[in-house]
């Protein structure tokens, strides 16, 4: 099982840049694809942004792309991933959860396909 910790979260007028970090307590960080997920009062969870094991490969929503940048970190000791959002529109308000896939396997865009999920952090984009 994986631990994860989101921070970052808060309130940024329209236009403006927010980071997300999140941290995962697990032994060999390397070994689980992870992803970014939102959501949105009264919407389903949708996914934000998806990165690959090694970090080669990201993946995202068609709402964000050219705005916001999933990155991760395997060295031992930080065993992070973020997500930098920039030119932030009211629609980008919801919880952001960070999420672990399956070992060994691909960074799916189905929240069924991950199996260990952070609390959520709120981040807020008033117009």
């Amino acid at each position: 099982q994986v631990e994860l910790v989101e921070s970052g979260g808060g309130l940024v007028q329209a236009g403006g840049s927010l980071t997300l970090s999140c941290v995962a307590s697990v032994r060999t960080f390397s070994d689980y694809p992870m992803a970014w997920f939102r959501q949105a009062p009264g919407k389903e969870r949708e996914p934000v942004a998806r990165i690959t094991r090694s970090g080669t490969y990201t993946f995202y929503a068609d709402s964000v792309k050219g705005r916001f940048t999933i990155s991760r970190d395997n060295t031992r000791d930080a065993n992070t991933v973020e997500l930098q959002m920039r030119s932030l529109k009211p629609e980008d308000t919801a919880v952001y959860y960070c999420a672990a896939g399956r070992a060994y396997g691909p960074p799916g865009n189905s929240p069924g396909e991950y199996i260990s999920w952070g609390r959520g952090t709120q981040v807020t984009v008033s117009s």
